[in-house]
C-alpha cells in the first residue's frame, strides 16, 4: 500500500531529509511550510499520516493537532526543539501518538512512522478497499468515487481525462504508447488519430498545473513520480 505522509515543517534542511527518506522508503510525501498552508491538504484528500513541528509561523503543531484530532484519528508524530516532559505530556494528551525532539535522526522518525502504520495497518487497509485511492506523486485518483485531487485540491475532469489519470496514477513511471493509451481511454470502435491522445494531454497540463506528465518522444507519455 502506498501511504501518504503529509509534514508540516518550516526548516528547508528538515524538510528536504525528512522527504528524502520517506520517498526513498516508498512514502507519497506532501510537504507544507505552514499549517494554514496544511488546511486545504486536510480539509480535500487527508493524508494517511501527519508528521508536525511544534513552532510554526501562524498556527502552531498543538493547534493544528487539536483540529485533525476533533475531526480523526489519523495517526500524528509531532517534533519540537522543545525538550520538556510538560510539552511531551501535552503532545500526548492533544491527540498525537508519538513525539520526537530535535536533532532527531531521520532513520529513527523513519522508524516510527513504520510502527505507527503496522500498528494501523487493518484500519487503513479496510479504509482503502472502501475508497480505492491511487496515489502517484500529489496525484490522487478515487476510483469508487471517480474523484480527482492534484496538490491537495479536488480537480474538475471530463470522463477521458479521469481515465487517462488514472491509467498514469496506476502504472507510474512507465511509459504508455499513444496508440495504447488510444485503445484503452477511446476503445476498440476508435477510428480517429493518435492527435486525440495529444490534445487530451494538452488540457490536462492545462488543469492540473506542474502535473509531471512528461512526453517519451517518438513513443508517447509517461506519468514520472520519483518517490516510486
Amino acid at each position: 500500500m502506498n501511504y501518504h505522509v503529509a509534514v508540516v515543517e518550516d526548516d528547508p534542511n528538515i524538510q528536504n531529509i525528512v522527504t528524502a527518506y520517506l520517498k526513498k522508503d516508498g512514502y507519497t510525501v506532501s510537504m507544507f511550510d505552514s499549517a494554514e498552508k496544511a488546511l486545504q491538504l486536510w480539509e480535500t484528500s487527508p493524508p494517511d499520516m501527519w508528521i508536525l513541528d511544534i513552532m510554526l509561523p501562524g498556527m502552531d503543531g498543538f493547534e493544528f493537532c487539536k483540529k485533525i484530532r476533533r475531526e480523526s484519528e489519523v495517526p500524528i508524530i509531532i517534533i519540537s526543539a522543545k525538550d520538556e516532559e510538560i510539552d511531551k505530556i501535552l503532545g500526548l494528551e492533544l491527540g498525537s501518538d508519538d513525539y520526537l525532539t530535535k536533532p532527531f535522526s531521520p532513520r529513527e522518525l523513519l522508524a516510527r512512522v513504520k510502527r505507527l502504520f503496522k500498528r494501523i495497518q487493518p484500519i487503513l487497509d479496510e479504509d482503502e478497499n472502501k475508497s480505492q485511492k491511487i496515489a502517484a506523486q500529489q496525484l490522487i485518483v478515487y476510483k469508487n468515487d471517480r474523484r480527482v485531487f492534484w496538490l491537495g485540491k479536488e480537480q474538475e475532469v471530463t470522463t477521458k481525462e479521469y481515465e487517462l489519470l488514472l491509467i498514469f496514477a496506476e502504472h507510474p513511471n512507465r511509459a504508455f504508447s499513444r496508440e495504447e493509451l488510444l485503445l484503452k481511454v477511446w476503445g476498440h470502435d476508435y477510428y480517429g488519430s493518435d492527435r486525440a491522445v495529444d490534445d487530451l494531454i494538452k488540457r490536462i497540463r492545462k488543469k492540473l498545473v506542474d502535473i509531471p506528465l512528461e512526453t517519451v518522444w517518438g513513443f508517447g507519455y509517461r506519468l514520472r513520480d520519483e518517490g516510486k
